[in-house]
């Protein structure tokens, strides 16, 4: 009769197990806090305090058109997540200048209210992830409610707004002189179509044609080009980047949606046959490594989840050869490039969030 190898005593440091509770419990008021956050953004609760000083939750409340109760009962917990400031002498409340530049003013690089507008709707779909899990399929981007259109398009503007004309533009090979002199350009990927209007309002000379495969995005750039005056000057058209029209291109761009592709490769393959001869593309891809041990700053953490809730499934969901993640690194995509026949390819410019490349034949 066989006998039992017994197992393993087990000695766990309860500190530890204290201190990793503590992790996690951090980890879910911060996912509880960030619904009130969205609440705030999306009922402009940061925008009608922003500037205005102490205030009461009445007088808050008479400024956004809401009941006092639930303003006050908000107040609380953005007071709890020291987001805004209460002086119990005078019962009031202060959004601090510094954190209107994060949660209320759009303008701004520092921005990020866009952020909770997207978990909206990943939230709204975990449903359809956990079968993916199950099964291998995909979750398509098509599958996630408008909030997760908006908010992406909200999430990456401030950013695009301060470094694609001052910085990236500039950083590459030719510092953007084509552009001033008159260009033709691909932005490919472009949603609401923010990066693809930066471009052509900073540089009228050239023309602009946005793609994407999401027709209703395409439609909201297009609404959003006519609001901004550019509709003149910049064009928007449903395709995939395996399929967008045009030819003699002098720049071909991809803005954080490379990894997104199904079939990465292919679209970089199509950016060869559309290249004008010395014409050249610039991918904008997030700033994290594939090496998970290096993902632990609270940017590169967001990131990496984001790959798990959105990127990864949608890539999958188009049943293509490489559903590469958005934390695949550089040599991965430098080896597409090569393999599409791109086989210049240069760090151009680099940031916190993002890694901008400049690649051509």
């Amino acid at each position: 009769m066989a006998t039992r190898t017994p197992a393993p005593e087990r000695h766990v440091d309860e500190d530890k197990v204290m201190e990793f509770l503590e992790q996690v419990v951090t980890d879910g008021a911060a996912a509880m806090s960030g619904l009130c956050t969205s609440i705030g953004d999306r009922l402009g609760l940061y925008t009608a305090m922003a500037g205005a000083g102490p205030l009461t939750s009445a007088q808050l409340a008479d400024r956004a058109g809401l009941m006092e109760r639930y303003v006050r009962e908000w107040l609380a917990a953005q007071v709890a997540g020291e987001y805004v400031t209460y002086d119990a002498e005078d019962d009031t409340y202060t959004l601090p200048d510094e954190h209107a530049a994060v949660l209320a003013d759009a303008s701004v690089p520092t921005y990020a209210a866009g952020f909770f507008t997207m978990l909206q709707a990943l939230y709204g779909t975990e449903d359809a992830l956990l079968e993916a899990f199950r099964t291998g399929d995909g979750v398509g981007w098509e599958a996630h409610g408008p909030a997760l259109f908006a908010g992406t398009a909200k999430f990456f503007r401030p950013g695009y707004t301060a470094a694609l004309v001052p910085e990236w533009l500039p950083a590459l090979e030719d510092g953007g002189r084509r552009l001033a002199d008159g260009a033709k350009v691909a932005d490919v990927g472009c949603g609401y179509g923010y990066s693809t209007m930066l471009m052509a309002r900073e540089y009228p000379a050239s023309s602009f044609h946005g793609f994407d495969f999401h027709r209703p995005s395409v439609e909201s750039a297009r609404g959003i080009a006519v609001r901004e005056g550019l509709a003149d000057r910049v064009e928007f058209d449903v395709a995939t980047a395996q399929d967008f029209p045009g030819e003699d291109y002098d720049l071909v761009t991809f803005f954080d949606c490379l990894h997104d592709m199904g079939d990465p490769g292919e679209a970089l393959r199509h950016v060869g046959e559309t290249l004008a001869a010395d014409g050249s593309c610039m991918i904008v891809e997030p700033n994290v490594s594939d090496d998970v041990r290096e993902n632990g700053h609270p940017i590169r953490r967001a990131i990496v989840n984001a790959s798990v809730a959105l990127c990864l499934p949608a890539a999958l969901a188009q049943h293509g050869p490489s559903a590469m993640g958005n934390h695949a690194g550089e040599d991965a995509m430098r080896e597409l490039a090569g393999r599409a026949g791109l086989t210049h390819w240069r760090l151009a410019a680099e940031s916190p969030v993002n890694r901008v490349y400049e690649v051509s034949r």
